[in-house]
């Protein structure tokens, strides 16, 4: 079961990950920021985890990096999607769309109707 789960959670955050640098190159710790106010704060997103998930995006070649300044003078790398990203992101998108849809048809079933073929 926590090899499911963690698939589940990686895939969940190279998902998060596309989608907040979707609009514009981002470095981690922003990166990180969105993805904490795009879900309530519901999901925080540890640097164990977020570095990873960045370097395994780039090496499958759906992220693209370059080191830039902040706005504060900083050095950090700045994280961009790639055509390919784009095309991941879509897929996996409408893959997680569906996937919830299911979840949450299942939990709105009354409990006093069997589901088909039970």
């Amino acid at each position: 079961m926590a090899d499911f789960r963690q698939q589940i959670l990686r895939g969940t955050l190279d998902l998060l990950v596309l989608q907040a640098v979707r609009a514009k190159p981002a470095h981690g710790y922003a990166i990180a920021r969105w993805v904490e106010g795009a879900t309530g704060d519901a999901l925080r997103i540890e640097d164990g985890s977020l570095y990873p998930a960045l370097y395994r995006l780039e090496e499958r070649g759906l992220i693209e990096a370059e080191w830039r300044l902040t706005d504060d003078r900083r050095r950090a790398k700045y994280y961009t999607l790639t055509a390919a990203g784009r095309k991941r992101l879509r897929e996996e998108t409408a893959s997680w769309t569906k996937y919830a849809r299911a979840i949450f048809a299942a939990l709105d079933i009354p409990i006093t109707v069997q589901p088909a073929g039970a």
